[in-house]
């Protein structure tokens, strides 16, 4: 039996306050995606993740500079 999977890029976070502020400035500005529980693949300082159907690395990375968000790690996993 086949499964389907789907591919999200996920930005974790050294801590929960940090991956909240940005659940916030994301709904604030219209960029879709959602705060998920860590995946057990994956190792990072705090239990949630912000997960994107967006898989645009540079996208993430201009995003959260010109925002001023602190995160740890941007990686695409399958879930």
């Amino acid at each position: 039996m086949r499964v389907n999977t789907s591919e999200y890029m996920i930005i974790t976070f050294s801590e929960t306050t940090r991956a909240l502020y940005m659940e916030r400035i994301c709904k604030e500005d219209g960029v879709h995606g959602r705060i998920i529980p860590l995946p057990k693949s994956v190792d990072a300082g705090c239990g949630l993740v912000w997960a994107s159907e967006k898989r645009d690395r540079v996208f993430w990375i201009t995003y959260m500079e010109n925002r001023g968000i602190e995160y740890e790690e941007i990686m695409e996993v399958s879930v």
